[in-house]
Parts: C-alpha cells; structure tokens; sequence
C-alpha cells in the first residue's frame, strides 16, 4: 500500500510532495520539494494493520491539508483521463502565456497542472516564468499526446511476448517512462 501526494500553490512558492509506503510493520514516509532530495522517516509499529491505519490516518490529515494523488516521477504511470486533462490544462493556459496574461485563471490552471504533473520548478517559483513562450506548452502538449497515441508496452506483456487482455472495469494507464526525461528541460 502506497501513495504520493501534492501541494502545489505557485503565487506562494509551494511546490511539495509526501508519500507513504506501507511494508511489513514499517510506514516508510518520504516529503520534500518536488524535484529535490526528500526527506525520510521511518515508523516501526509492530504490524502490517499497525502500519495501515497509521498509513490511512496520515494520508486523511494531508488531504484535509490540500494535499492531492498524483504520479510520483515522469516514470510511473498515469491514467489515460489524467494524460487528456493535463492536455486540457495546457489548452487553457497557452493563450495566457500567448497574451503574457498571468491572471487568477492562468494561477488555478498552472496548480491544476502540476498536480497532476508533479514538476520540478526549483526553490523559488515564479509563475509568470514557467512558460517562457508558448513553444514551451505545445513541447509538453506533444510530448502528452504522443503518450496517448501509443500504447504503452506492460513489462509481463514484453516478457512473454504477449498482450495481457484487459477488461471494462480496468482503467487504460499509459506509461510516462515512454517520453522523454527532457520533459521540463525544455521549459
């Protein structure tokens, strides 16, 4: 059992992560700025349910901070619905960044964004400098639509040499592993 959450306010230079793992008797929690070294502390509590509830209690009181779910690193996955959101967002805040508008909607855009797309923006965020241009939005727009238009390979697929069958009920999850590591470079 694990999670990674975020708190993104650009205007007040917050960019952070806190993650939880429960394994065996341990909650192993990590928090930090994202893109930086985190912070580690380890809980030994005796018990596998021990280290659930303490998991599910700590996981409640960041939520109830502002803390939201999202993907961990450019190489995990994310859902298919989260990929066309972030694209969605971008589609918002390309004619702010096209008019250098940097207004209340391009602000609530820009932390939407990064919630779902946890980035590293350095220790002190000026959000009026995130996107220099907008050849800097239709770079991450294209790399986000190359992850929709091809299907990302499931490591037990490639090792047997065959798609596993994946039914309704199963969220399409795409792999950001499959772009590039130079996804916030550009910018």
């Amino acid at each position: 059992m694990e999670t990674y959450l975020v708190f993104v306010d650009a205007v007040n230079n917050s960019n952070k992560f806190w993650s939880a793992k429960a394994e065996g008797s341990n909650l192993i929690v990590q928090w930090g700025r994202v893109g930086y070294q985190a912070q580690t502390k380890v809980h030994t509590l005796g018990s596998y349910q021990r280290a659930v509830s303490k998991f599910n209690n700590l996981v409640a009181e960041k939520m109830m901070k502002g803390y939201r779910r999202s993907q961990s690193q450019i190489d995990s996955n994310c859902e298919v619905s989260e990929i066309n959101r972030a694209i969605e967002l971008l589609e918002i805040i390309r004619p702010y960044v096209e008019q250098r508008n940097f207004s209340v909607a391009y602000i609530n855009a820009l932390n939407q964004y990064l919630k779902i797309v946890p980035t590293p923006l350095g220790m002190q965020i000026e959000p009026y400098r995130v996107y220099r241009s907008v050849e800097d939005v239709d770079y991450q727009m294209g790399l986000l639509n190359s992850l929709l238009a091809t299907p990302a390979p499931i490591a037990s697929a490639v090792a047997v040499g065959h798609a596993p069958e994946v039914t309704a009920a199963e969220p399409k999850v795409v792999s950001l592993k499959t772009i590039s590591k130079n996804f916030w470079r550009h910018l």
